[in-house]
């Protein structure tokens, strides 16, 4: 399998690593740390150089209750970060729903929008189709401002199915070839504790939705619930939540500890080649 992002033919031999930048002063995890240009960009490079196949830049925090940002400052953010690692040997991807700013990343050397609205917005679809890049569609409940307040399903796993299944029709519908989608169920976008680890334990069965699979659990609230940790001190549960959802069919895991994340599964590549599983 392959996913098609721009210049960019990712095989999906094996699991990829997205390591997370985000350029915002209040998201969950690292809000501030990398909002000034420079410490961004040594950050990113770190993350590269930790063997990170996809670099995501974010510059709008989506944590629950998060405040709007207008798409101004939205580009202010990203736009220079695109820029200056165009050339990182790497692909690119801007988590946003903004037509307005996707179009303005793009023309920056973006490869992948990554949007939690899953290209609802108006004119996020046209955007997206006119260009060649990858996209991630994923589920959420409601918004940033209002997704934690009393998340309901009778299925959440049937129902995040149908969510993407739908999703993923319309983008190929709109123009997107089916090579460029991947699908992301949208961990803690909406769910309660439950929810998410109901979702994690049936992960195998969104394979029926013939798509490569995104998984962002890094540092999450779930992950606290499992642990007691703190944001700062999960990088182990998180990299055993990447190793979990690998294990279960997931094609791409977005994480902030990239070391840990490659380490764990370089030792899971290795025990699968030996075991003559080898994926």
């Amino acid at each position: 399998m392959v996913w098609k992002c721009g210049a960019f033919r990712l095989s999906l031999a094996r699991p990829l690593i997205m390591g997370i930048v985000n350029v915002t002063p209040d998201s969950f995890s690292d809000g501030g740390e990398f909002f000034a240009a420079a410490a961004a960009r040594a950050q990113a490079q770190r993350l590269i150089d930790e063997g990170a196949d996809i670099i995501d830049i974010g510059g709008e925090s989506t944590r629950p209750g998060a405040a709007a940002v207008s798409v101004d400052e939205e580009k202010r953010r990203v736009v220079p970060l695109v820029e200056a690692l165009r050339d990182s040997g790497v692909p690119i991807s801007v988590d946003t729903s903004q037509p307005e700013v996707m179009r303005a990343v793009l023309n920056a050397g973006a490869a992948i929008i990554n949007d939690v609205r899953a290209l609802q917005m108006p004119g996020a679809l046209e955007t997206a189709a006119a260009s060649d890049c990858g996209v991630v569609l994923m589920h959420m409940q409601g918004t940033p401002q209002t997704m934690q307040d009393n998340p309901r399903y009778d299925d959440v796993v049937g129902e995040v199915a149908d969510f993407l299944r739908q999703r993923r029709s319309a983008t190929v519908a709109a123009g997107i070839a089916p090579d460029r989608i991947a699908l992301d169920p949208g961990f803690g976008f909406g769910k309660t504790v439950e929810h998410n680890y109901r979702l994690l334990g049936h992960l195998r069965e969104f394979a029926a939705l013939d798509a490569p699979l995104a998984i962002g659990i890094s540092r999450k609230g779930m992950l606290k619930n499992a642990t007691g940790r703190s944001v700062g001190d999960r990088a182990v549960a998180s990299a055993a939540a990447a190793l979990i959802a690998v294990q279960a069919g997931a094609h791409i895991v977005r994480v902030h500890d990239v070391a840990a994340t490659r380490d764990a599964l370089a030792v899971w590549r290795m025990t699968q080649e030996f075991s003559g599983e080898k994926q």
